[in-house]
């Protein structure tokens, strides 16, 4: 017999390798992530994030709409299999796919954004907050073409017969196609 964490693991590496093949598998475990650290998130929100992660049109170009909803009874039903209740809120205020009985971010989650908050420096803020719009705008674009540098370095180390070029245009494809 396997023991949990071993079955874990393995379960792990079976999961991935059938989403890196499947795209309706990704989409299914994609949402079924995103719902266990976040709670109220509307349709088009469910498919912002998840098209984030796998790439524009995951859903389909035509009957989005079906696919999206047939992913979310099986996502359902892995929750119920679970124990956890997934719900539909009509609610002005929390509008949206919710666990019932669990708060609106996940434990995990909730201690992900207050890690990262923590770290936040505020001496940093204060001397962003001095900057004129111009410097701040400046400071993203440059942010930006760094990470888009870094993208296409890595491009190339992965395929040295592409031009410079080459590179960059794909790692600006990637950046606004996933």
């Amino acid at each position: 017999m396997i023991n949990n964490a071993l079955s874990r693991k393995v379960v792990d590496v079976i999961l991935n390798d059938a989403m890196q093949r499947d795209i309706t598998t990704a989409r299914r475990v994609t949402l079924l992530q995103i719902l266990w650290n976040e709670r109220y998130l509307t349709r088009a929100q469910l498919i912002v994030r998840t098209e984030y992660r796998l790439g524009r049109n995951c859903f389909g170009t035509s009957a989005w709409e079906d696919t999206f909803y047939r992913d979310m009874r099986v996502v359902k039903q892995a929750f119920q299999a679970a124990g956890y209740v997934l719900e539909y809120s009509r609610d002005r205020k929390n509008k949206g796919y919710y666990l019932k009985g669990q708060p609106a971010l996940s434990p995990e989650f909730r201690q992900m954004v207050k890690a990262s908050a923590e770290e936040v420096d505020q001496r940093q803020i204060n001397i962003y907050r001095r900057l004129s719009a111009a410097d701040r705008f400046r400071q993203g674009c440059s942010i930006s073409d760094t990470a888009r540098n870094v993208v296409a370095y890595r491009i190339r180390q992965e395929n040295p017969e592409l031009t410079v070029l080459e590179a960059h245009r794909l790692a600006l494809q990637r950046a606004y196609t996933s």
